[in-house]
């Protein structure tokens, strides 16, 4: 576990790390980058034959699971995703300032960042696997930003954390077994049990301080902090609640907005229609008959609307169904390729160990011969073979990557013809709805020509003018006018229909060419990366091969 720094007075304790970090002989401040990830990993902690055997092999970064960094006077955190597939990752006892640039790394179950200048806690929420997290000995002033489900140990102590806010948002954490708070401002106010105050709002939390918390305890400190613990869990009920409530809403709203029906499911496509409409606002003025004309407009509209929401949702679903097959069988054809490509790569290294051993034989036969004709001989041919055996294998992982990049390509040329096809379909189909919500807005406007010629007829015969709306005073002895703004409210209406059904088709498309980039996108960097890999390996044994005279010589 970590050790806190010694404190002193309230000037060291701005600075809870400086005098640690400054009495280390570190390297020139620098930043995390490939060459330093290299020789980290080639340097780890093997001793003897096996020490040497792993500097000899291939850095396949995919294969990498533990990286220590520590004491390397790092300012910056990068490059690191190039392991992917990182499980632990020590980057204490640097000066690293901001957690940055860890997102890639999901698969990370152990984070240790001790011993830093680090000033918040940020940029972990993809960190969805982390299981523990050491903070110790920062500058942090207040816990915030963790959202980590797994999370089991959290050691967060000896920074400037001087305020309870943010403790009561571990309760969500439910994993959390093991907290650190010691050696901050507010564990060292005399007159507030700190331990007590977590022992008592966090009830699933088992250790604090690395020490068990008795039930006994936990009883005596929900009762020294009740009303903060009944506050505390009120406001949490409301904002589990809140938060239920929300995901429904956004997980509703994204299967309708990927179905390309958000906002068709009720009234919504109707009241638009009358959004910023003065005509028809003005036809309305006649009063009942426009009125019970309206409600049934509304019928026709959101019948037509479910229509066309039923079936954005049905096609959705076949779509879906497509998107996953193909991730699926292309998943499948990649993982068959990988396995084929690392039984070739693991008989070669069998292989090359063999070859080695002889050589190493002959080598020192050489050296001891006096003639030595016969030895190097034998030598140069064990070398060329070697060679030969790399170049072929080189040719044979290179056939292999290439022919899958081309059957993903072609893959994912037929995938995009008929992922398109079936998003043609949908719109087409929407399409037959759409003209005959258009019909129905130019039978309104008809049907209003009529209410409104009607409405104005009668109270002239009556001589009741007076009581004829305002706006519509001019329409009186002229009906041109009723047609103007009859057709003014035609326009508005089949426009907003027509808008509607111009979003769905470019939306439509819209989504079928990102989808297609992105994996595009995604295939170009997995095969330029395979292409590194491949390349970085014949390196690798090209180089071993150059320096088996040197090591024997070292020998």
């Amino acid at each position: 576990m970590d050790e806190p720094v010694s404190q002193g007075s309230g000037d060291e304790m701005e600075e809870p790390v400086r005098g640690f970090l400054e009495e280390v002989n570190c390297p020139e401040p620098g930043i995390i980058d490939r060459q330093m990830i290299e020789t980290a990993y080639l340097g780890e902690g093997q001793k003897g034959e096996s020490g040497r055997l792993h500097q000899l092999e291939p850095v396949v970064y995919e294969r990498i699971r533990t990286m220590r960094l520590e004491f390397k006077n790092l300012l910056r955190i990068d490059h690191l995703w190039m392991l992917p597939n990182l499980t632990k990752l020590c980057l204490n006892c640097n000066k690293i300032e901001v957690i940055e640039h860890i997102e890639m790394l999901t698969a990370l179950k152990e984070l240790n960042l001790s011993f830093n200048y680090i000033t918040k806690i940020e940029n972990l929420e993809t960190l969805v696997n982390l299981e523990t997290l050491s903070l110790f000995s920062n500058r942090i002033r207040r816990i915030e930003n963790l959202s980590l489900k797994k999370l089991v140990i959290l050691s967060i102590g000896n920074n400037l954390i001087d305020t309870v806010d943010g403790i009561e948002r571990l309760r969500f954490l439910n994993s959390l077994k093991v907290l650190n708070l010691e050696g901050n401002p507010i564990a060292q106010k005399p007159d507030f049990p700190l331990s007590l105050y977590v022992t008592a709002i966090l009830p699933k939390l088992n250790y604090y301080e690395y020490v068990f918390i008795k039930a006994d305890t936990r009883e005596a400190a929900q009762k020294r902090f009740y009303r903060e613990l009944r506050e505390i869990e009120d406001k949490q009920e409301r904002e589990i609640q809140a938060l239920e409530t929300d995901a429904r809403e956004a997980a509703e709203a994204e299967r309708l907005a990927s179905s390309f029906v958000e906002h068709l499911d009720g009234q919504q496509l109707y009241d638009s229609l009358w959004r910023d409409d003065e005509n028809g606002r003005i036809l309305m003025l006649v009063g009942a008959p426009a009125h019970e004309l309206s409600e049934e407009y509304a019928k026709d509209i959101h019948q037509l609307t479910q229509s066309i929401y039923k079936l954005g949702l049905k096609r959705f679903g076949e779509r879906e169904e497509e998107i996953r097959d193909f991730n699926a069988n292309l998943q499948e054809g990649q993982q068959e390729l990988q396995s084929l490509g690392q039984s070739q790569i693991e008989e070669f290294l069998q292989y090359k160990e063999r070859t080695f051993e002889v050589l190493r034989s002959k080598l020192r036969e050489l050296e001891e011969s006096e003639d030595g004709s016969e030895e190097y001989s034998q030598v140069d041919t064990l070398n060329g073979q070697f060679d030969d055996a790399l170049n072929e294998m080189w040719q044979s992982l290179m056939s292999q990557e290439l022919h899958l990049h081309e059957a993903v390509e072609e893959s994912t040329l037929n995938f995009h013809r008929k992922i398109s096809q079936l998003m043609a379909s949908f719109v087409e189909q929407a399409q037959v709805f759409f003209l005959q919500l258009r019909d129905v807005c130019g039978h309104f406007a008809d049907n209003m020509t009529d209410i409104v010629t009607q409405f104005l007829s009668d109270k002239l015969s009556r001589q009741e003018l007076g009581s004829v709306p305002k706006e519509l005073t001019m329409c009186v002895d002229d009906r041109e006018e009723v047609l103007k703004l009859v057709e003014g409210m035609r326009t508005a209406h089949t426009y907003r229909v027509e808008e509607r059904e111009d979003r769905m088709a470019k939306r439509s498309k819209e989504f079928i060419d990102k989808m297609i980039q992105q994996l595009n996108n995604k295939e170009v960097d997995r095969h330029r990366a395979k292409i590194l890999e491949i390349n970085s390996f014949m390196e690798m044994m090209t180089e071993a091969l150059g320096n088996l005279p040197r090591e024997l010589n070292q020998e």
